[in-house]
């Protein structure tokens, strides 16, 4: 069923650029906290964070991230939800990535399935684990790259290995994709799946096309996913000024084209709460 609202997440910066990429590119705990203010301000009811080092490196390191977290929680209140990344970027194991949520217990999180099992081996400790980020009320969010992951998605839920709600999905386009520049036709692949789904889902897209492809995604029902760690320009082609840009011009382009209204934190909260 096509929900009227719609989700606006935030991811700022990711794990990769820098600002030799963009200058505005939110680095620091203090310079996050600014940011997710304006994309609070702009529409956007979660952000998506990506911890850094002191010279830059992404980082799961715990300290690392329970700065950046309390700097934007301080801003902000609860009137955004953030979501602590887990992503591996080659660097860290599932079990760097579980102990970091195991030891701040965010309000919500993001998990690769297929960094947090790499193979079969590790499906019942993955298992273990997202129940019991489920019990902690923690939204957990699956993060797919393909089909074929969303299908092994489907079949994990129904061998009772993943909790049966108390989550979400992100559908990643154009992530292996030459020059990693996503087309809105890339959802189509998806599409037979997405209809077997019985929670919430989303879309974040690379490239130029983002805009494009979240508004397909948002026409189809979905959630969607925008920032500087995706792309970093605009629907025009030139480079975007900051996040808040971006997330103001998709929002205001969600409710000119689709007539759809952007959900806040609180509302999202109280449909994640109903399963």
């Amino acid at each position: 069923m096509v929900q009227k609202q719609r989700l606006v997440i935030v991811a700022p910066n990711g794990a990769r650029k820098t600002k030799a990429d963009h200058p505005n590119l939110p680095i620091t705990p203090e310079e996050m906290a600014e940011e997710v203010a304006a994309c609070v301000a702009a529409g956007a009811g979660m952000v998506h964070l990506h911890a850094r080092t002191l010279d830059g490196q992404h980082s799961l390191d715990i300290d690392d991230n329970a700065a950046i977290l309390k700097a934007v929680k301080e801003r902000l209140g609860n009137r955004v939800i953030v979501q602590l990344t887990t992503e591996a970027v080659g660097l860290y194991k599932p079990e760097q990535q579980m102990a970091l949520i195991k030891a701040l217990v965010p309000e919500a999180a993001s998990f690769a399935l297929a960094e947090l099992i790499p193979e079969p081996s590790f499906e019942q400790q993955a298992s273990d684990f997202f129940h019991w980020v489920a019990e902690q009320n923690i939204i957990a969010q699956y993060i797919i790259y393909s089909p074929e992951q969303l299908a092994y998605y489907l079949d994990l839920k129904a061998r009772g290995l993943l909790p049966e709600n108390k989550h979400h999905l992100l559908l990643v386009l154009g992530r292996y994709h030459e020059k990693q520049e996503s087309d809105p036709k890339d959802l189509i692949p998806f599409l037979p799946l997405i209809k077997q789904l019985t929670v919430r889902w989303a879309v974040c897209a690379f490239g130029r096309k983002e805009q494009d492809c979240l508004l397909q995604a948002a026409e189809l029902g979905g959630d969607v996913r925008i920032g500087f760690e995706n792309n970093i320009y605009t629907q025009s082609g030139v480079v975007a000024t900051s996040n808040a840009d971006q997330v103001l011009s998709l929002v205001k382009e969600l409710a000119q084209k689709l007539k759809t209204e952007t959900m806040d934190a609180d509302t999202f909260r109280h449909f994640f709460k109903m399963g």
